[in-house]
């Protein structure tokens, strides 16, 4: 009896189906609140921008980790062949869906409730812009490592692990404190 991978194309298909629906629900959700306009909708797209914002973050966290492990695996070996089905699903299921969405509900709300008003504002977005290069960034050495084409060592990659946790922590306090 042979045992399915995860990394066959099986429970690729699978899981970017589960990824589909889900995203597909969220934006069901999210023009069913437009469309009903509860009196609490900017609670609601608030709940969903923070949903977005946690699994971008999530992947964000993630991604130097794999490439941490992958810099070490021999290219061509199996292992380093898993690493790259690992980072391109988190890359297009996880990450970039949830950058999108993090955007989208972002800027409704910094339109609807602040006006684009506010240096704190206007510095949060300054740094989600910076965030957003990060995952450029992230984008272009999950295309790298797949042509086996990683110049970058563990230790970069770890270094590289504080990148988002800096902006993140410089993000929040933006928002809680609105400092000026």
């Amino acid at each position: 009896m042979t045992m399915e991978k995860q990394t066959d194309r099986t429970p690729g298909a699978y899981a970017r189906r589960r990824a589909h629906f889900a995203l597909a629900f969220f934006a069901l959700m999210a023009v069913g609140l437009f469309a009903w306009n509860p009196d609490n909708l900017y609670l609601w797209i608030k709940a969903l921008h923070i949903i977005a914002v946690i699994s971008w973050m999530a992947g964000l966290f993630y991604m130097p980790r794999l490439f941490i492990y992958h810099t070490d695996a021999e290219p061509g070996s199996v292992q380093s062949e898993t690493f790259k089905v690992m980072e391109l699903r988190l890359l297009r299921i996880i990450m970039t869906p949830a950058m999108m969405l993090t955007w989208i509900f972002g800027l409704y709300l910094a339109w609807s409730v602040y006006g684009f008003q506010g240096g704190w504002l206007h510095a949060k977005i300054g740094l989600v812009v910076l965030l957003t290069g990060v995952h450029v960034f992230f984008s272009r050495a999950v295309k790298a490592f797949e042509r086996d084409e990683n110049r970058r060592s563990a230790r970069y990659w770890r270094f590289m692990n504080e990148a988002p946790t800096l902006l993140m922590i410089l993000i929040v306090i933006l928002v809680v404190v609105k400092p000026f």
